[in-house]
C-alpha cells in the first residue's frame, strides 16, 4: 500500500474510535444540542413577540422572529460543538494517549484527522435535531433543494473551520477543564452580530464590530438561502471566513501536535 492508503486507514481507524467514544460518552453531543435550543426556546417563546416587533419589515409576534433567528441559533449549534472538541482532544492529552499515538508506526496526521472528522459528524447531526426543534417551534424555510445543499456546505465548512481551531486548543490546554472553557468565547459570537437583532439597532461601536465580525457574513448567507432575503457580497466573505480560520486551525493544530509534549 502506499503511504496515502496508509494515512487514510489510519485515518478511519481514529475516526472509528472517536465515534465509538462519543457514544460511550454522549454527555459533550446533548450539551451541542441542549445550548441552541435552549436559547430558541428562550428568545423566540419568551421574548420573540417584543424582539420580532422591534426588527423592522417582520409582522409582530413570535411566529416571524423565529424565522429570523433560527439562521443564528443553528450557526450556535456549530459554535457549541467545538467544546466537546476541544475537550475530548485536551482528555487525550492528559491521559497520555496521544504521546502514545506518537510513538506507534501510525500515520500522525491520522490522529488530529480522526477527531476532526468525528466531531464534524456530531455536530452536523446536531443541527439536524436542532432544525428539527425549530421546525416544530413555527420555522418556515423557503429555500429549495439547491439553497439547502448551499446550506449544508456551508455550515459543513465552518464546522470544519471551528473544528480545527477547538483541536488546537485541545492541544495547548493544560486541563481538559480550561479546553472546555477556551472555546466559550466563539460560542456566543453569534449573539454580537445579525444573529439575534440586526446590527443596524446596535450602538455605533457595536454596530461596527457585529458588521465586520466573522459569524455575520456566513448568518447572512444562511438566512438569504433559507429565508430568499439578500445576500449580496456576504456569500463571498463567508467563504473567505471560512477558508481562512481553517487554514488557521490546520497551523496551529500541526504545530501544538508536532511540538515537544510538556508535562502535564
Amino acid at each position: 500500500m502506499t503511504t496515502h492508503t496508509y494515512a487514510m486507514r489510519d485515518s478511519a481507524t481514529m475516526l472509528r474510535r472517536n465515534l465509538r467514544r462519543a457514544l460511550r460518552y454522549p454527555g459533550l453531543t446533548l450539551w451541542t444540542v441542549a445550548m441552541p435550543v435552549f436559547l430558541l426556546l428562550l428568545f423566540v417563546g419568551v421574548f420573540g413577540g417584543a424582539l420580532g416587533a422591534g426588527i423592522s419589515g417582520l409582522p409582530a409576534g413570535g411566529g416571524a422572529y423565529i424565522n429570523y433567528i433560527a439562521p443564528g441559533i443553528i450557526l450556535m449549534a456549530v459554535t457549541a460543538g467545538s467544546v466537546s472538541t476541544a475537550t475530548s482532544v485536551s482528555i487525550d492529552m492528559s491521559e497520555g494517549i496521544i504521546n502514545r499515538f506518537r510513538t506507534m508506526a501510525i500515520s500522525r496526521a491520522s490522529v488530529l484527522t480522526g477527531h476532526v472528522v468525528g466531531s464534524v459528524i456530531q455536530t452536523m447531526t446536531s443541527i439536524v435535531l436542532v432544525i428539527g426543534v425549530a421546525l416544530l417551534m413555527g420555522f418556515r424555510p423557503t429555500a429549495g433543494v439547491v439553497e439547502w445543499f448551499a446550506v449544508i456546505g456551508i455550515l459543513t465548512l465552518i464546522a470544519l473551520a471551528l473544528t480545527r481551531l477547538a483541536a488546537a486548543a485541545g492541544l495547548v490546554a493544560k486541563r481538559p477543564e480550561s479546553a472546555s472553557n477556551m472555546p466559550l468565547p466563539i460560542i456566543f459570537l453569534p449573539m454580537l452580530g445579525s444573529g439575534f437583532v440586526p446590527p443596524e439597532s446596535m450602538p455605533a461601536g457595536m454596530r461596527w464590530f457585529a458588521e465586520h465580525q466573522p459569524f455575520t457574513p456566513i448568518i447572512e448567507t444562511l438566512r438569504g438561502l433559507l429565508m430568499g432575503t439578500a445576500i449580496g457580497s456576504n456569500a463571498i466573505i463567508a467563504l473567505a471566513w471560512c477558508s481562512g480560520l481553517t487554514l488557521a486551525g490546520y497551523v496551529w493544530a500541526r504545530w501544538a501536535f508536532t511540538r515537544d509534549p510538556a508535562p502535564r
